[in-house]
């Protein structure tokens, strides 16, 4: 019984992962290679040194723990967020990864970021896999 706990409690964490690996490992990352992924960002602005895309996920995630009753009766014991997925370019790379956004649930802080950075999670660690 505590494998199968531990094992539940792992796969949890690995959702809250995700967007912190994505931190560091879309860093390099060609902008092409971004949009491909990540899809057409919801905002762009040019600095004088590059610029800033940002992809918006603004409808609350809901977190894995919500009990129904009869008569309605709901307990909600995850936490609800969003995520905006902000990306800093210099010369047509990825210079910085940042969230910004409530985006609390019991996966963790930052796992309704999951949805928006998991290809390119994915694109990246093929990437350093073929290296």
């Amino acid at each position: 019984m505590r494998i199968k706990a531990l094992a539940c409690l792992l796969a949890l964490s690995a959702c809250s992962t995700v967007p912190m690996r994505a931190k560091h490992d879309l860093i390099g990352m060609p902008r092409s290679d971004l949009i491909a992924c990540a899809g057409v960002p919801d905002n762009a602005t040019t600095l004088p040194d590059g610029e800033v895309l940002q992809w918006r996920q603004d409808q609350q995630v809901q977190g894995p723990f919500t009990i129904k009753g009869p008569l309605s009766l709901e307990l909600d014991l995850s936490g609800h967020g969003t995520c905006h997925f902000v990306a800093r370019l210099r010369q047509g790379r990825v210079a910085q990864v940042e969230y910004t956004g409530p985006s609390g649930t019991l996966l963790g802080p930052y796992s309704a970021c999951r949805p928006l950075v998991l290809a390119c999670e994915r694109q990246a660690r093929l990437a350093l896999k073929s290296e």
